[in-house]
């Protein structure tokens, strides 16, 4: 669509898009609000350069869109409940998010939106790919998706954690003192082929991340399917690549893409604010 209030810059032919002229520290009129969710369900992934945004600032703007939900991992910001801070320091080796996912496709109704604002970037190295789940399945055969169609995935949080997740990102310097401690395991099940609420379109809801196995099928009988699946919905023409600057702001549809934060910058310091919006439940 021609947009009036703002100028899109495509970042990749599959999704991914950079908008221009548009100022998040200040309220938003509701013809550009407007154009910026319609740009947000067109491209399923938004980048707001040269942003200065306080975390109230980032709540408000996510608020727009849906409810501002609570992370259940990860203690937030002091007097900002919806915002946690997600830190790599020069001394870790391991990064938070690494690996293709949907955040928090283990729980009842997972998120469904992601607003990430960078505050301090490495000098290279550090970005985000993303990848279009819709435009995934619709490249899969009609024999495949008829039968993807009729498939429950089981996601649980502790999936590629062991001794659970809390425990295994307690190793990241820059994240101590920050994981809440909690012995429970979240698991839900969810269709593996999604339709998105708002545009109606479908889309591949499974990652070897999360999902464990096909409801009523063993993990055994489930995982090669899931790895096929994982990376099929990763293939390079189906994915864009996000390199971040300081103020920096990337909004992400969860309920049609998974990313992936690139762990390749050892020595250097990554931190971001995160919001993330409550979701409904898929179908």
């Amino acid at each position: 669509m021609a947009y009036q209030a703002f100028d899109v810059k495509p970042i990749a032919g599959a999704l991914g898009a950079e908008i221009l002229g548009v100022d998040l520290s200040q309220d938003l009129g509701n013809q550009e609000f407007d154009e910026i969710h319609q740009a947000f369900l067109d491209n399923k992934t938004l980048c707001f350069r040269d942003q200065s945004l306080t975390p109230d600032r980032q709540v408000k703007f996510a608020s727009r869109f849906g409810q501002p939900d609570i992370y259940p991992y990860i203690k937030s910001l002091p007097g900002f409940p919806e915002v946690i801070e997600i830190l790599k320091t020069e001394q870790d080796t391991m990064n938070f998010g690494g690996g293709w996912h949907s955040d928090t496709s283990y729980l009842p109704q997972p998120a469904m939106g992601t607003f990430l604002y960078a505050l301090e970037v490495p000098d290279s190295g550090g970005d985000t790919l993303f990848t279009n789940m819709q435009l995934a399945y619709e490249n899969l055969s009609s024999a495949m998706r008829e039968m993807l169609d009729d498939l429950i995935g089981v996601n649980s949080s502790a999936q590629n954690y062991k001794g659970g997740r809390a425990a295994s990102m307690k190793k990241l310097d820059g994240m101590k003192g920050k994981f809440i401690e909690s012995s429970e395991v979240s698991v839900a099940e969810h269709p593996v082929v999604r339709i998105h609420p708002e545009t109606g379109h479908k889309g591949l809801f499974v990652s070897r991340a999360h999902t464990t196995n096909f409801k009523g099928m063993s993990v055994e009988e489930s995982q090669p399917l899931i790895q096929f699946l994982s990376d099929h919905a990763v293939r390079p023409e189906f994915t864009c690549r996000v390199r971040w600057r300081p103020g920096t702001l990337v909004l992400w549809d969860n309920r049609c893409t998974q990313h992936f934060a690139l762990n390749d910058y050892n020595g250097q310091r990554r931190r971001m604010n995160r919001v993330t919006l409550r979701g409904d439940r898929p179908v």
